[in-house]
């Protein structure tokens, strides 16, 4: 994790500040009047209707929460929140996330697992109170107004961290239903040809739009899927996502190069550039 140098919020007395996520807008004035009654302090600085939006709105105004719901248009409220903390500012600690969710009891038991905390929909006001009383206590703790700056900047790393590591269990958690096959052979079509790409050749694969690079040690390929699709075919003890938008085989990295700020960038052994690593799937690379 990068070392952050200031806590920050320089003026205790602002109040908190919030984004709410949903693609439903009856539903997202709905919870900002239930949280409007629960946490009448609260800031709602913005109402995002879709993951895209939450992401550059969120990265914009910097609110201290984030409430996402799951299932939106384009990415999720998962990928959103895990392109937030790749790109939160790394001076600043990263927003307290809450998921709200209409899943079902499999889905719940992972974020049981962690203390990330999530509201079942339909939000109900008494479960909503008790998810701002919390948020309010941790939000006090970040701030520097009952706690000296170091004890409110301790406080404020260790709620990133375990946001970190509880975003990365979720992001890995298994999807209920059958598991696809894994890909032994990647099909990729350049005009009228297309190429049979062995996937054990394959040294990394990137996101590009629509689309997915396929590098090998010699060749690019460019195939017509989502990083997000293809995924869950690959192999996860072969391939491994070190970013959002990268996904490396395992045996082809020789260097793991960590920087003074915490941010690891990776040696290839049959490719010259470098790939850098998100916070997110940073603590991977630790020696043993």
């Amino acid at each position: 994790m990068p070392t952050m140098t200031q806590p920050f919020v320089d003026d205790p007395q602002l109040p908190a500040t919030a984004l709410i996520a949903e693609d439903e807008p009856l539903l997202a004035q709905a919870l900002q009047a239930e949280l409007k009654r629960a946490w009448p302090g609260l800031n709602i600085v913005s109402l995002a209707p879709d993951g895209d939006s939450a992401i550059e709105q969120a990265l914009a105004q910097l609110p201290e929460l984030l409430f996402l719901d799951i299932r939106m248009p384009g990415r999720s409220g998962l990928e959103a929140a895990q392109a937030v903390v790749e790109d939160w500012p790394a001076e600043r600690p990263l927003p307290l996330v809450v998921f709200i969710t209409a899943y079902d009891q499999y889905a719940l038991q992972a974020f049981e697992a962690s203390a990330v905390d999530y509201l079942l929909k339909p939000v109900q006001p008494a479960r909503l109170a008790a998810a701002c009383e919390r948020l309010r206590g941790l939000v006090a703790r970040r701030r520097p107004t009952g706690a000296a700056p170091t004890q409110a900047l301790a406080h404020a790393l260790t709620d990133s961290e375990q946001l970190v590591s509880q975003l990365r269990q979720l992001l890995g958690a298994p999807v209920a239903g059958s598991a696809p096959q894994l890909l032994s052979v990647i099909q990729a079509s350049s005009g009228s040809v297309v190429h049979m790409v062995p996937v054990e050749d394959v040294v990394y694969f990137e996101a590009a739009d629509k689309y997915v690079r396929v590098l090998t040690a010699t060749q690019e390929h460019l195939i017509r899927t989502s990083l997000r699709e293809l995924l869950p075919q690959l192999d996860p003890q072969r391939f491994w996502q070190v970013h959002r938008g990268t996904v490396v085989q395992a045996r082809e990295i020789e260097q793991a190069l960590r920087d003074e700020a915490g941010r690891v960038q990776l040696v290839l052994r049959h490719r010259p550039e470098r790939l850098n690593v998100s916070r997110i799937y940073a603590p991977r690379f630790k020696g043993m």
